[in-house]
């Protein structure tokens, strides 16, 4: 949903190409950051709101942040600044995942009623898009804040993840095409 809007607001489709390219280049980065801010944010907030603050699920201290810590080589410093970003915008984003929850939930339980409406199921699933829409707004915030903390190397290893997740998910889409074409 971000790439949508930064394209619209940013790319110069009638420009000359060293525009679009310079263009696309800092749509990268942003994306890079945006996907490291989730990531990371999701993993912190969703610690942040453990029930004991000084057990195994502390703020920062999980399997899943660790790894994240790990993968990127996070220093002690960037670490910090991360946290003190996610914690600024944690009032923003917390209410926001749980009205993402919530709406998915709300869109399962329509898309499995018995003989529901085509409208049903389109009213529920935009809902999910506007939440979706307000959390894209929130990560390109979070983007423009934690990119700069990252390196340039760190930024490569966040581009290498997405495209091991994008081809992840072709391979997943392809398999499943195949499948369906094989069970005729």
């Amino acid at each position: 949903m971000v790439r949508g809007i930064v394209e619209l607001r940013t790319c110069n489709i009638s420009g000359p190409r060293y525009v679009r390219e310079g263009t696309m280049k800092i749509f990268k980065v942003l994306s890079i950051a945006t996907a490291a801010a989730v990531l990371v944010g999701g993993v912190l907030i969703y610690k942040a709101h453990a029930e004991d603050p000084a057990g195994p699920r502390a703020f920062g201290r999980g399997p899943v942040f660790q790894r994240v810590v790990k993968g990127l080589g996070l220093t002690d410093d960037q670490v910090s600044k991360i946290k003190t970003e996610l914690k600024a915008e944690k009032d923003n984003l917390v209410p926001l995942l749980k009205n993402l929850h919530e709406t998915r939930k709300a869109l399962r339980e329509t898309v499995n009623q018995p003989g529901v409406a085509e409208a049903d199921v389109r009213a529920a699933s935009a809902k999910v898009a506007a939440v979706e829409a307000d959390l894209a707004v929130e990560r390109a915030k979070l983007s423009g804040k934690i990119g700069p903390i990252l390196t340039d190397e760190q930024i490569q290893k966040v581009k290498q993840f997405q495209a091991k997740m994008d081809d992840f998910f072709i391979g997943a889409i392809k398999n499943f095409g195949e499948q369906m074409e094989t069970q005729e």
